[in-house]
């Protein structure tokens, strides 16, 4: 097993600047080829020890930021309306983009991306998506389409 450092978040192995083990081939051969780990050397890791103290006061402000806006969306509501057949089923689906649009217009601006929804949504009914707003702060947000 090698160590690295991670440059970037890499899906199943850790956020950025985690101290991560892997296999020697996955490290040299994609990981630090690719910009996304370098080598965790003896002055790596003292590098890498002064950025986390520095980022630490840093992260920490951000996670109060994002419980702030966790608490202003505890209690949204949001209403899609959505173009529906007789039956209730909604022509396409409801997806990230309009539960986006919907929260700026309740005053939340929220990328897209940080916005998931377990199950599709094809018909009228009540829902939840869970808005990622920091690593460590989650919220799910009810939702109700409504035909049109």
């Amino acid at each position: 097993m090698m160590e690295i450092i991670l440059k970037e978040d890499v899906t199943n192995l850790g956020h950025k600047d985690d101290l991560v083990k892997v296999k020697p081939g996955y490290g040299r051969n994609y990981l630090i080829p690719q910009g996304f780990a370098i080598l965790a050397t003896s002055s790596a890791r003292k590098v890498h020890a002064e950025n986390q103290k520095q980022r630490a006061h840093k992260l920490e402000k951000m996670r109060l930021e994002a419980v702030a806006v966790a608490e202003k969306l505890e209690g949204v509501k949001l209403t899609i309306g959505a173009k529906a057949s007789s039956t209730g089923k909604i022509f396409g689906s409801v997806n990230n983009i309009q539960i986006a649009e919907a929260l700026e217009k309740e005053g939340f601006s929220i990328e897209r991306k940080n916005i998931v929804i377990k199950d599709a949504v094809k018909e009228v009914g009540s829902y939840t998506a869970t808005v990622k707003l920091h690593r460590e702060v989650k919220v799910n947000i009810d939702f109700e389409v409504v035909a049109e």
